[in-house]
């Protein structure tokens, strides 16, 4: 590889608008020295080479060209990894392949903040694959951790290790964030509330998020895409955040009130996209479509519970036609300017009778042998693996 280090000091000189004297009096140099460099007639010695990158606030590999090819590697190996879709399996099976590659990487790159952030990720997901999270509800109802069976969890241990060094010293703000909200959850989970919430304060508030200051950012069409964004994220964690706070008190299950809460959230989805393309949020739609049923059947409403069934169904089917690799457009009037694009997909459908009925608390497995022994449940089973005929159904 040919060395073009006085090229690539040239380009860094004059993107920072800097004059070759400049260079010179801050590496302790003659200016014509700095011009030999440039002409490619000679070459800084090695003690320089620190001095000058830093001068430039680049790295050495990047001040020889090396840059690129590393960037490369790394996007290789994250891709590789990526490819494993971890986080829509529920088995184990990827884990040691995924480990085994991120640490070759990091072998190769130390430090690399990118790897390491994915492997803090890879860490904690298959903290949850082996080892599970071990919840109970106390005497007042509400859910606990199992901390000292969590902090048992070599996974967690070390993904907590990466993060905190990550959440203190990395450059990229993205990789903070993500170190920090792997430590809010971890931490939670071990026991260390303290610790978990001084990670969480720092964090900017809710109205000062990312989302809500593009939204302000902007007007026109490019307002009303970042307005659209910003709907479908909130409604989205605003889904889950309803079944969670259902789920945190065992007592809410002694009424209706899971159910008409559900239902409440359906409909916010139903206002958002008022013409049935919810886009990559049909998926959001299973989800709820799955755990109302399994709140129907509890409280006896067995016919609903099916019908809440055949909509997961619908909204499966209507997402595996979208995950086709191309670029689609939301078409309800609030997000008409939002774009997305879809990988390609299928099967969704087929796994619904595993995934059911997605939220797992409290414990279902009375309602799960009941609901099964319905002969509707085969019959629903056998449409989502498409083993009837239209005649049959």
């Amino acid at each position: 590889m040919r060395i073009t280090i006085g090229e690539k000091i040239k380009e860094l000189r004059l993107r920072d608008a800097r004059k070759q004297d400049d260079l010179a009096a801050a590496v302790g140099v003659t200016a014509q020295a700095v011009s030999r460099w440039e002409a490619s007639g000679s070459y800084p010695d090695l003690e320089l080479i620190p001095s000058i990158a830093n001068y430039f606030g680049v790295s050495i590999d990047e001040l020889f060209g090396y840059q690129n090819d590393r960037d490369k590697k790394i996007e290789a190996i994250l891709k590789k990894v990526d490819s494993f879709h971890i986080k829509s399996r529920s088995d184990d099976g990827w884990v040691d392949e995924c480990l085994s590659i991120l640490r070759e990487g990091l072998a190769e790159f130390p430090q690399n903040e990118r790897l390491m952030i994915a492997l803090a990720d890879t860490l904690t997901e298959a903290g949850w694959r082996r080892h599970h999270e071990w919840l109970y509800y106390d005497s007042d109802g509400y859910i606990r951790h199992d901390y000292d069976t969590h902090r048992q969890n070599p996974y967690w241990d070390e993904a907590v290790k990466l993060c905190e060094t990550l959440a203190g010293t990395a450059c990229d703000h993205e990789i903070v964030t993500k170190a920090i909200s792997i430590l809010v959850l971890l931490y939670r989970n071990i026991g260390e509330n303290k610790k978990a919430a001084a990670c969480a304060n720092r964090m900017p508030e809710l109205r000062k998020s990312r989302e809500v200051l593009l939204a302000e950012a902007e007007d026109g069409k490019e307002e009303a895409r970042y307005i659209g964004e910003l709907l479908l994220e909130m409604a989205d964690i605003f889904s889950e955040q309803i079944v969670y706070a259902l789920m945190v008190n065992k007592k809410h299950y002694q009424s209706d009130l899971p159910i008409q809460k559900v239902k409440g959230v359906i409909a916010l989805w139903e206002l958002l996209c008022d013409d049935g393309n919810f886009g990559t949020h049909h998926g959001r739609l299973i989800n709820l479509y799955l755990y109302l049923s399994r709140l129907e059947w509890e409280r006896g409403y067995h016919d609903d519970a099916f019908r809440s069934l055949d909509q997961a169904l619908h909204h499966a089917k209507e997402l595996e036609t979208l995950c086709d690799g191309n670029d689609h457009s939301y078409t309800a009037p609030l997000v008409s300017h939002v774009t997305y694009k879809t990988d390609p997909c299928n099967g969704i459908a087929q796994t619904l009778p595993e995934d059911w009925p997605w939220w797992c608390k409290p414990d279902y497995q009375q309602i799960e042998r009941e609901i099964k022994a319905d002969p509707r449940w085969e019959k629903w089973v056998k449409q989502c693996r498409g083993e009837l005929s239209v005649k049959e159904i």
